[in-house]
């Protein structure tokens, strides 16, 4: 492809079930909309896989080559514990919990949410849209749906009338009849309600919601917003209509995303979005983490276990987006081992990178790389790009990244060139790799006197074949916190325990 676009990138469209290929409709930029949080509680760990998994698309697009104008929402406003228009309000019942305005609420727990995406690297979207301040928005499509007959008043709530659409639940899969059938007795049995898959768009202040917190005027009186018009209206606002790609996790293709598409499509005659991109749940034990099964863990529960974030979000490039991903301590625990022998092998090569300007001590010569980089490198590069534009296939990039950094030849032949593919391809996974190599630069440390001098020592005894020796110098170090490798051109020391 033209205008710096490293080629083309195929997904698994949710929409047609089809793998395609992303064909932008600004060619080298491309529009993508994230659902963001409910701001009534700190996110889990579920939903930060879906938000890791979010940022790994932003990034990898970013290094094809692609422009990413990425936006998300914040729902602070009109979501019911029940997708389907039933129950409290959620920021609601947390205010009247913790004795707080719903302002409140939803200020520090969207705090909260951003603070938790610092701690896992995640991008924040370049536009952010809390749904309070986009209500006219939101209001003038339910307008455009009411007037084009899709959209119907009653005495609690304005409707989508689900029935004027032939290819509702087209998202899912299910028919409209298909959708009726184990409807919730409270949704088929409301009155007012034409249908039992119609949902609301604006609610009233009548019944339970009578003294309603939130509320704006509009066409049929002072209410708020359902649940699911703020994506349409947000979405459009900044991207337009139709846009790229459109991503979330697996629970919203079914109610949320189904209702996104009806409602957007009928008020506008056009398509929502032309991928569909959904990630999979994390699992704890056998069941999904779940608010509402009380199962969830949060970052700051990772915290309380002394576990980096860092290590979740190793865990969670290990599984594909589109795979349940399971979650146990012991699992968490073998991703900080991996990432920090991922960080040790890299530190390898910083090592070497470093050779020539080592102190004399240490007997190392600097190692001479191709002319032109190493082959090996070209075609690991080539690899990597290959895992992730076959439908973002990242673990088996990060399977590349190892075969990058523990092959010691190829560290030892082109140090330099391994560091330069290894950081790029950090770009996309998102670990923090020169930061921790940074922190722990080898020539940095073989400055340190005390390794330097025991280092020569030991390199003395290996040379007189003293190996008893030099085992009790290499336990000396392990003692001191370090880890010593014999390397062909000298001994490598890097520390024992990388703090994540």
């Amino acid at each position: 492809m033209s205008n710096g676009v490293k080629g083309p990138i195929s997904f698994f469209n949710t929409l047609t079930r089809k793998v395609e290929f992303l064909r932008p409709i600004k060619k080298t930029a491309v529009g993508l909309y994230t659902c963001g949080p409910t701001v009534y509680n700190y996110a889990h760990l579920g939903n930060l896989r879906t938000y890791v998994f979010e940022d790994l698309l932003e990034r990898t697009l970013a290094y094809l080559g692609y422009k990413v104008n990425r936006v998300m929402n914040i729902t602070d406003v009109g979501h019911l514990t029940s997708d389907g228009d039933v129950g409290e309000d959620k920021l609601e019942r947390e205010a009247k919990s913790e004795a707080k305005s719903v302002k409140e609420i939803a200020s520090f727990y969207t705090k909260a949410f951003f603070e938790d995406m610092k701690k896992l690297n995640v991008k924040m979207p370049k536009t952010i849209a809390p749904a309070s301040k986009y209500v006219p928005d939101q209001v003038k499509i339910i307008k455009t749906l009411v007037e084009k007959g899709f959209a119907y008043d009653t005495s609690e709530a304005v409707y989508f009338d689900t029935s004027r659409l032939k290819d509702y639940g087209k998202l899912s899969g299910q028919k409209l009849a298909e959708k009726t059938v184990g409807a919730r007795a409270e949704v088929v049995t409301k009155t007012s309600k034409r249908h039992p898959t119609d949902f609301v768009l604006w609610f009233k202040l009548v019944g339970k919601f009578e003294h309603h917190l939130l509320r704006w005027d509009s066409p049929w009186g002072v209410g708020f917003p359902g649940w699911h018009i703020e994506c349409s209206a947000i979405s459009r606002k900044f991207l337009g209509q139709p846009f790229d790609i459109h991503t979330g996790g697996v629970d919203h293709i079914g109610t949320h995303h189904t209702n996104e598409i009806a409602q957007s499509e009928a008020a506008f005659g056009k398509p929502l979005a032309n991928i569909w991109l959904h990630g999979e749940f994390l699992l704890i034990e056998t069941a999904k983490m779940a608010k509402s099964e009380s199962n969830f863990i949060t970052v700051k529960d990772l915290e309380r276990q002394h576990v980096p974030a860092a290590a979740f979000r190793y865990l969670a490039l290990t599984a594909h987006y589109r795979s349940p991903l399971h979650f146990s301590w012991s699992a968490l625990d073998q991703a900080r081992q991996a990432l920090t022998a991922l960080i040790g092998r890299a530190l390898y090569a910083e090592f070497m990178s470093h050779a020539k300007d080592l102190p004399r001590s240490t007997k190392l010569t600097a190692s001479r790389p191709p002319k032109g980089g190493d082959p090996a490198i070209v075609v690991l590069r080539e690899k990597f790009r290959a895992a992730l534009v076959n439908d973002l296939n990242v673990p088996q990039a990060l399977a590349v990244v190892h075969e990058l950094v523990g092959n010691k030849a190829l560290a030892t032949r082109d140090p330099k060139g391994v560091l330069t593919a290894l950081y790029d391809f950090d770009e996309v996974l998102g670990l923090r790799l020169k930061t921790y190599v940074r922190h722990y630069r080898m020539s940095e440390l073989m400055k340190d006197k005390r390794l330097r001098t025991i280092l020569a020592e030991r390199e003395e005894f290996r040379r007189l074949q003293q190996f008893i020796q030099s085992d009790s110098l290499r336990k000396k170090l392990a003692g001191l916190g370090y880890i010593t490798e014999d390397t062909p051109i000298g001994p490598y020391a890097a520390p024992k325990l990388i703090s994540l």
